[in-house]
């Protein structure tokens, strides 16, 4: 199938944040772009800026008339509702309709593909590394699931897309879709229990990673996190590589901090790279920068360009993102979801913060997750001196019965632990006496960080 026989694209769920990348592309190679989302959101606001024609009711009478069935491509999210009234109507009508899966499958087949998979890690890990090769000038082009603050979107460009041109995508084991990347370079940053909704258990979806690590080019690489090395063992004919904060081939040594910002020696080359200074904070990201920096290498990217762009990368928006930085006052924001993440985090935060208290809100998301991982989201969550709970956010999913906030509740073990919801979550914030204050989840967790800013700001 060849993607240039269109010249409209129709979106179901263009706000989402792989969709919006998408979008991004095709309306930089200057073809019509239009979509429907559920509600409207600071992203749907810029994409409407960037000239796409975006509704937010599900309703056929506002898919734009110019769309026809041999000129559009529609792309749809997972996330789609079953009865979703357009989808249907788009379908029975004979549109070609692909998943974003498939069009990222498409769009990255005939370039040089650097995949970025793992259960945590890939957004910032794929950030990082299309920071540092934007900033050694390479041909290149990013499909992100976050938006970096160095460029204020989740599509990255440079130069005009060519034979030459890089693609970094990241490689999303949600309804395993990575399966249709087939990457000339992989990073594997970990591949923690998830998604059981899909897979049905942990073997399952490791299973999708090794078949995922089988799909990369004949000689050529695979960087992979040490503690999961051994689903590569069965791939012979690529060059493997694996990374760790200390153990692994390539690891941190001599790390030296200052408010949470790490300066660290790069160990397992055959010359020591020293003092590299990140521009994030947090233990987790150190590992991160260690595979950025083993891809930009065999990317020709020199030594001293790599220093430069990871002191100089800003972050993601939502990962470890500081909304109030004051010496009385810190306010983060991330979009930690899983317990591992959310254990990483909070150790950071720790560490970087000793002495202060420490108060997380938690948003769940999804009711399968918070089923199947209520004792690993209660033990990470006990991590914090303070735990405001909030209901589960259910994104794609029906309710299930019986599965609620409580059943991690029940089992946090922090000094001060609040139930709360989204009506009385701002009241609940402004009773507080706050030092550090930390704001979690992957659902709609970020429509109250302005409201929060504001009354920390007022106190």
């Amino acid at each position: 199938m060849k993607l240039d026989q269109y010249d409209s694209i129709y979106f179901l769920g263009i706000g989402g944040i792989g969709m919006s990348a998408i979008a991004r592309w095709f309306k930089h190679k200057g073809l019509r772009v239009a979509g429907y989302d559920r509600t409207p959101t600071p992203l749907t606001h810029e994409l409407l800026e960037e000239g796409m024609e975006i509704h937010f009711e599900d309703k056929i009478e506002f898919i734009p008339g110019y769309i026809s069935k041999e000129k559009t491509l529609v792309i749809f999210t997972p996330a789609i509702p079953k009865n979703h009234v357009e989808h249907a109507y788009l379908k029975e009508q004979g549109y070609t309709i692909l998943k974003r899966s498939e069009v990222l499958g498409l769009l990255t087949k005939n370039y040089k593909t650097i995949a970025v998979a793992g259960t945590h890690g890939k957004t910032t890990t794929s950030s990082l590394i299309a920071h540092i090769l934007k900033s050694a000038g390479k041909n290149m082009v990013a499909f992100l699931g976050g938006i970096t603050s160095n460029y204020e979107s989740n599509l990255v460009m440079n130069g005009e897309v060519n034979e030459d041109t890089i693609v970094v995508a990241e490689a999303d084991e949600f309804d395993r879709s990575f399966l249709r990347l087939f990457p000339h370079t992989a990073v594997v940053t970990s591949a923690d229990a998830d998604h059981l909704d899909i897979y049905g258990d942990h073997l399952q979806m490791l299973s999708s990673y090794k078949e995922f690590i089988s799909q990369i080019s004949k000689k050529g690489n695979l960087i992979i996190h040490e503690s999961i090395a051994l689903l590569a063992n069965e791939t012979t004919q690529i060059n493997k590589e694996t990374y760790g904060m200390s153990r692994g081939q390539f690891f941190a040594g001599n790390i030296t901090a200052n408010s949470g910002f790490f300066e660290f020696d790069l160990i397992g080359l055959a010359k020591k790279v020293d003092k590299i200074r990140l521009g994030v904070p947090g233990f987790h990201n150190m590992e991160n920068a260690i595979a950025a920096t083993l891809v930009a290498l065999k990317f020709g990217v020199d030594e001293k360009t790599i220093r430069e762009a990871l002191a100089s990368f800003r972050g993601v928006k939502r990962r470890f993102e500081f909304i109030i930085r004051k010496p009385d006052l810190i306010y983060i924001d991330d979009y930690a979801h899983h317990p591992a993440e959310i254990e990483a985090f909070l150790r950071s935060l720790k560490e970087m913060y000793k002495g202060k208290k420490i108060t997380v809100i938690f948003q769940p998301h999804l009711f399968t997750r918070t089923r199947d991982f209520a004792e690993g989201f209660s033990k990470s969550l006990s991590l914090a001196d303070e735990v405001l709970l909030m209901d589960i956010y259910p994104a794609r999913e029906e309710p299930i019965p019986g599965v609620t906030s409580d059943m991690l509740f029940k089992d946090i073990t922090s000094q001060v632990k609040i139930r709360c919801n989204k009506n009385d979550l701002l009241q609940k914030v402004d009773d507080l006496e706050v030092e550090v204050l930390a704001t979690v989840g992957a659902g709609d967790i970020d429509t109250f960080v302005k409201p929060i800013k504001e009354i920390l700001s007022r106190k």
